[in-house]
């Protein structure tokens, strides 16, 4: 039986795709510069999720207030393995989870409608002391997704669901290593 705890991604053999919501100058500061720049915040931390859908519920398809802009953020998977090596379970020791550079949290899944799936969705807090770590090495592009997530959310009310899943990310499970199987609360 398949863990109810996986990584679903859009990844290739080099690169994993998660997002971000942000609000429209974080987003066009980021675009405009090809990375994360002021007046992104290099001093908290930063959530990024493999989930679009997981996304989508969160921001309510780029429709909450500081979260307009959907950015896909392709990061290496040499990045998101050592984020994932150095990550701490929220529900974990309080001692162990304030001195840790990565949170992770895994919350049920959404449906393109926002229902709570059966499975559950990782989120990745990365921490102030490994921001710049992800913000300079890791990053390998950003992709503004907000025209694409508007047109699927109108599809979405609109009663043209099948048409909006066709611009939905294609996501699968990524491969869970032994050195993972401690952020997944099943194991």
């Amino acid at each position: 039986m398949a863990s109810q705890y996986q990584i679903r991604a859009d990844y290739d053999a080099r690169t994993i795709v998660v997002y971000q919501a942000y609000s429209p100058a974080i987003a066009d500061a980021a675009l405009r510069a090809g990375r994360f720049t002021a007046p992104f915040s290099f001093h908290r931390m930063t959530w990024i999720k493999p989930s679009f859908l997981w996304l989508m519920h969160r921001s309510n398809w780029a429709r909450k207030p500081g979260q307009e802009r959907i950015l896909g953020v392709r990061i290496t998977r040499h990045g998101w393995e050592e984020a994932l090596s150095r990550a701490v379970l929220t529900t974990a020791d309080p001692a162990a989870l304030a001195h840790a550079p990565v949170h992770v949290q895994w919350d049920p899944e959404r449906s393109s409608r926002g229902a709570a799936l059966n499975h559950y969705s990782i989120q990745v807090g990365i921490g102030r002391h490994l921001i710049r770590t992800f913000t300079d090495d890791w990053i390998v592009s950003l992709t503004d997704l907000t025209p694409q997530v508007r047109k699927a959310a109108t599809l979405l009310q609109t009663g043209h669901a099948a048409k909006a899943q066709r611009l939905l990310p294609a996501e699968r499970p990524y491969p869970l290593t032994r050195a993972w199987e401690d952020l997944c609360p099943d194991r």
